[in-house]
Formats: C-alpha cells, sequence, structure tokens
C-alpha cells in the first residue's frame, strides 16, 4: 500500500467544501494544498483551518503553483465537468460532489477521461457512507420483489440556504440535484434495470430562473417490476409536514427510516437532517390463517449515527482508501452516470409533460 501523503487542493469553500476541507485537515494521509473559490469564503474557510493556506482565485493557476496530487471540487454543478477535466488533464485523483456533471454528456466525458488518465474519481454519493443507510438497501433486499420505493427531501429553505438553492437552480432542478442521491440509492436496491420514468413539476416562485421549477416529483418503473417515486421542493414556501419520507415495500413487509427529531418541525433545512436516520422500522408481512401478524414490528436503533461532518470525513477517507489501494472506481462512475441519466430523463418528462423511456 502507497502511504504517501496526499496533497489535495480544495476547490470550492461553501457548505460542502468547508466540510471537506475539514476533513481534510483532520485525517492523516491528506495535507491541504491550497484553497480556491471566486469570493471571500475561501478566507473565511483559511481562517477555520488555522490560516496559512495559499488561495486562489483560479483554479489553473492554483494547479500551476500547488501542483496536487488531488482536487475536490464542490463548487456549482455547472463548473463540475470543465473544473474535473482539468483536474485530471493535470494529473490529479478528483473528489468531485455530486452530480458528476450537468449533462449526462458531460458525465460521461468525465468518466471516460477518469479511465484515460487512469485516476480516481470518487462522487460524492454521501449516502453509501451512512452505516444505518446502508443498512436500510440491505432491508430492503429482503424484502423480495418487486419493491415500492417512497422518498422525499422537501426543504424550507430560507436566509443563506435560500441563496444556496437559488443559485443551484440556475444550473439544474431539485430532482436532478437532489435526486441524484435517492435515485441512487433505489438502483442499489433493486439492482434492476429502470425502464421509463415520469414526472411533474411547479414553478413556485419568481424568484427562480423562468426555465427552471423548484418542486418536482418523479416516479420510476424498472424491469423488475419495482417501482420508485421521489419528491423535492426548495423555498421558503414548502411545507414541513412530511418532509421526511424514506420508506421501502415488498411482498415480505416493508421498511422505513423514522427521523423523529429530524423530521420534527423547523428541521428540515438543517444539513444534518438530510441524513438522519435514528431509527429504523421492520415490518413483517408474515399472517397466520385468521390473517393476524406472525412476528412484531423491529426497531433498529444503530448506535453509529455519524453526523454530517463525520460523514464527509468517511468519504475522505474512502477517496484516501481508493487511491493508496487502486481500487478499481469503474461501477462506482457507472452508477453516477446512470443515477444522473435517470434524474434528467425526470426532467425531461417535467419539461415535456411525456413519458420518458430510458434506452
Amino acid at each position: 500500500m502507497n502511504q504517501q501523503t496526499i496533497k489535495v487542493l480544495v476547490v470550492g469553500c461553501g457548505n460542502m467544501g468547508a466540510s471537506h476541507a475539514m476533513a481534510y485537515h483532520q485525517i492523516e494521509g491528506f495535507k491541504i494544498c491550497g484553497i480556491v473559490s471566486t469570493g471571500k469564503s475561501k478566507e473565511l474557510l483559511n481562517e477555520r483551518l488555522g490560516g496559512g493556506f495559499p488561495l486562489f482565485t483560479d483554479l489553473s493557476d492554483a494547479l500551476k503553483v500547488t501542483q496536487p496530487d488531488a482536487v475536490c471540487i464542490s463548487t456549482y454543478p455547472d463548473t463540475h465537468e470543465a473544473f474535473c477535466l482539468q483536474a485530471l488533464k493535470a494529473g490529479c485523483h478528483v473528489f468531485i460532489e455530486k452530480p458528476i456533471a450537468d449533462t449526462v454528456k458531460g458525465a460521461i466525458r468525465v468518466a471516460n477521461a477518469a479511465k484515460k488518465a487512469n485516476k480516481k474519481v470518487v462522487v460524492g454519493y454521501i449516502l453509501r457512507h451512512h452505516p444505518s443507510w446502508e443498512k436500510f438497501v440491505e432491508l430492503a433486499q429482503t424484502l423480495g420483489k418487486p419493491l415500492v420505493m417512497r422518498m422525499n427531501l422537501n426543504q424550507q429553505s430560507h436566509g443563506f440556504m435560500w441563496d444556496v438553492h437559488r443559485n443551484l437552480m440556475k444550473s439544474l432542478s431539485p430532482i436532478v440535484d437532489c435526486g441524484v442521491h435517492y435515485i441512487d440509492i433505489m438502483c442499489q436496491m433493486t439492482r434492476s434495470k429502470p425502464l421509463q420514468v415520469m414526472a411533474i413539476g411547479a414553478r413556485l416562485t419568481d424568484d427562480i430562473p423562468k426555465n427552471n421549477y423548484n418542486y418536482g416529483q418523479l416516479q420510476i418503473i424498472f424491469d423488475d417490476g419495482s417501482v420508485g417515486w421521489y419528491e423535492a421542493g426548495w423555498g421558503p414556501m414548502m411545507s414541513e409536514t412530511a418532509f421526511f419520507v424514506k420508506d421501502v415495500i415488498g411482498p415480505k413487509g416493508c421498511v422505513s427510516i423514522v427521523a423523529k427529531e429530524a423530521g420534527g418541525v423547523g428541521k428540515s433545512d438543517s444539513v444534518d437532517a438530510h441524513t438522519k436516520t435514528e431509527s429504523l422500522k421492520l415490518h413483517h408481512a408474515d399472517i397466520d390463517a385468521q390473517n393476524n401478524f406472525i412476528k412484531s414490528d423491529e426497531w433498529i436503533d444503530l448506535t453509529d449515527e455519524p453526523d454530517h461532518q463525520e460523514l464527509c470525513n468517511r468519504e475522505q477517507r474512502y477517496f484516501l482508501k481508493a487511491i493508496r489501494e487502486n481500487i478499481d472506481l469503474t461501477d462506482h462512475l457507472v452508477d453516477a452516470v446512470n443515477s444522473l441519466k435517470i434524474a434528467f430523463a425526470c426532467d425531461e418528462s417535467v419539461r415535456t409533460g411525456r413519458v420518458v423511456r430510458l434506452k
């Protein structure tokens, strides 16, 4: 195993960029060699990290000066492809926040460039590193087929987070930017080919681009008969009633994430609430001759409940492991491209009002 220290250049210093930078700062094996942003966020992050890090406004300059081994990209999605290709061309491994690009063709270009450069590209699917979500997927796979998967994440965003969401909607809709996480989870649960999607959307404010919408709901039909539903809405008008639904039903029963605290009023714009599980409830469908349930419901409280920062730490430990142990990330990138492909098909369905069949 190669134990060399990985010099990493941090690009983007918002919520996720700052969290990833804190992870690099704490994890032995990484060393931050520079921080890049177009605004003042790099100065704030530099101060938060104790100061002394080289600061840049331009990625090209930063790459030339710092000569990093790896680049962490946590900027807005419309820059992801270009920045990732630039970093790969410079001979760097890349950690990139989801989505991998703002088009399917762009995502494919990134995956192909990573293969050509023989460098590691890890996409920030944070739920893949959460033990409770891993257990959620595992239990869903015991329920038989087909599955009915119901998930949402509506965010009553205001203040700084409404600024973030409005900036995101300059390039992507909520069901693309946020939906790729949950589409990825559905694909893990079924491991079946998605056949078609249907989606609806609504523009609930004039405070976003005219060609976009801040509420969307999608439905996916899979080859094994499974169906998935996901809903996402952003903005100060969003309801906090039932904003946190994570539920899977199969012939043998159902499993649900029950976030009693994280799902409470006033929590929809909390970053920690987006991933917090607290408890898994497993219901068994077995009945006797009188149609009474044979087994009681099971409550699974996992002791390992990482907060948002610890999840970012785990993502970066995996990134380090992938580099040092030369882990084959082919399937990881195939999944990242596939989930984005499905999300954009849903976006197409919203805009055309038609069912979109997947090739």
